[in-house]
């Protein structure tokens, strides 16, 4: 008895005693890697009084409610100062650092970028998205890189009349509504998911074709077509979860998580295999251009065909539907802008039956300056990806957010979890002014703006920035011509809130939709 007390008595001991050891050593540990680095520990500190185990449920409710980028917000203006852009908090008891600093995030993205990996985000995103461009790092990556880039040559970007027989039925699904306001964001994924898989696939699901206005759809019905929407949309949601719960994302892995990716990989396969039954030449037959059969020159095997199928698929619907959305969202509250926005596409392209489609091509919609200037401030008030992390893969440091202004190097550890939020440095009034808040696309005329440089990072930077950049302006810009030159009213729903909710998952939409009415 006395020799189990004694043993039970030793392990009281040793036990926190080994803990304060670990503690102590960390602390030496990081004292001796900032001399050594000749950088600071973060100067603002912020966090949930629980060692980090209520942020991470905090910023899920959050994210449920649609509040999560203002939540996000929340943490950079409630630090100690708050003019600082990073600062530090913790997960689970492990050490974030938090920044909308743009020196830190060109540093992360660009100067640095071998310092710094995706780190766990294969793990999260791999159920779904599997070895692809936006989950693979070093080699694979790369080789991602160098097999997509050329399908993504302006030759090919310049097509925009490929979207011209999903424009009409857009028109005919918005005439179904007339006179009584409806979600055009629901049109506008639908929309975007049909001229995704017909450019990536060679064929659409043709989701804008229903009895609403009676057409069925006239493409191959297939097994597991029907149920990939709703799949796609709830699997794209739940891996942004686990994306949040960081090192702990495997407690979310749900029977219907492993059944809704099972059905969008069901899908995918479907076009792979039929690709993959094509000889050369027949590929060669095909009309007109299709992603994956110029894909399938470079790899004949289906899981890398699929995987980057679906990684393309992600960022070819849902950053395109969020940009439309939130763009027709702010036209329909500012008559002011959508009147000027007519204005110009009536000079350049002419309006109703005097719509000169022909006049509509690549080099053209890069011509309209008002009509980029809009989608800039879309992009500045609601970037596509909001947040977003990266991981040192060696001790290193950060230009800023350090000493008493924060304006010296800051230290960050191997494996140590870089958050930065575009969302919050596009609403920074340092460099878009005390009007920041507001949707003023003229800001974007002003002579400093040309020199923004890395405040405005709508679509990454860096080795990685977004293959797809040029694809998604110039169907949005085709898009919002169209649209435009055929319906001259718009007006939105007057209860809609503003600011509004937003719907954060791998992009961003909006959380209860779009509401308007257009004639």
């Amino acid at each position: 008895m006395m020799d189990e007390i004694s043993f039970i008595t030793k392990w009281y001991i040793t036990i926190p005693s080994l803990l304060v050891i670990y503690i102590l050593f960390q602390h030496v540990y990081t004292f001796y890697l900032r001399f050594r680095y000749n950088a600071y520990q973060v100067t603002n500190q912020n966090g949930d009084g629980y060692y980090g185990f209520k942020f991470p449920f905090d910023s899920l409710k959050a994210k449920l409610n649609g509040s999560l980028l203002e939540f996000t917000m929340d943490g950079f203006i409630t630090c100690p100062k708050p003019e600082i852009a990073t600062f530090r908090l913790q997960v689970f008891f492990k050490d974030l650092i938090m920044t909308r600093d743009p020196e830190n995030i060109k540093a992360i993205l660009a100067t640095q970028f071998n310092d710094f990996s995706l780190g766990t985000r294969h793990a999260h995103f791999q159920p779904l998205l599997g070895d692809g461009i936006f989950t693979l790092d070093g080699a694979g990556w790369k080789h991602s890189r160098q097999m997509l880039r050329p399908q993504f040559a302006r030759d090919q970007i310049s097509h925009v009349k490929m979207l011209e027989p999903h424009i009409q039925l857009l028109f005919k699904q918005i005439r179904a509504n007339s006179g009584s306001f409806f979600d055009i964001q629901e049109l506008f994924f639908r929309f975007t998911v049909d001229s995704a898989t017909e450019f990536l696939f060679g064929e659409s699901v043709q989701s804008l074709r229903d009895d609403k206005i009676g057409m069925g759809s006239n493409s191959i019905d297939f097994d597991g077509k029907s149920e990939f929407t709703e799949a796609f949309n709830f699997t794209q949601n739940y891996v942004a979860s686990r994306s949040m719960m960081q090192q702990f994302y495997w407690l979310f892995n749900s029977k219907q998580f492993k059944q809704a990716n099972s059905k969008v990989h069901k899908f995918a396969d479907h076009y792979v295999q039929k690709a993959l039954s094509l000889t050369p030449e027949e590929m060669e037959k095909q009309n007109g251009y299709v992603f994956l059969y110029e894909l399938a020159k470079q790899t004949r095997d289906p899981s890398v065909l699929r995987d980057q199928l679906l990684n393309i698929l992600v960022a070819g619907r849902d950053t395109t539907a969020g940009l439309l959305s939130f763009t027709f969202f702010e036209l329909a509250r500012n008559a002011e802008i959508f009147n000027k926005l007519k204005t110009e596409i009536d000079e350049k392209f002419g309006l109703g039956s005097n719509a000169r489609l022909e006049d509509i091509t690549f080099e053209s919609l890069k011509s309209c300056e008002y009509l980029k200037a809009v989608l800039n401030e879309a992009l500045r008030l609601y970037p596509s990806v909001p947040i977003n992390f990266r991981i040192p893969t060696r001790n290193s440091t950060l230009p800023k957010g350090g000493g008493k202004d924060g304006q010296d190097p800051i230290l960050v550890k191997k494996g140590q979890t870089i958050l930065y939020s575009v969302y919050c440095l596009h609403r920074d009034p340092v460099y878009y002014g005390k009007d920041v808040d507001d949707f003023i696309p003229e800001r974007w005329f002003k002579p400093e703006m040309k020199k923004i440089g890395w405040a405005f990072v709508p679509f990454n930077g860096g080795p990685r920035i977004c293959l797809g950049q040029q694809f998604a302006l110039t169907e949005a810009s085709y898009v919002v011509v169209r649209l435009i030159q055929e319906f001259g009213k718009l007006q939105l729903n007057p209860n809609a809130i503003y600011p509004p909710k937003k719907m954060s998952h791998l992009t961003m939409s909006l959380f209860d939709g779009c509401i308007v009415k257009m004639e």
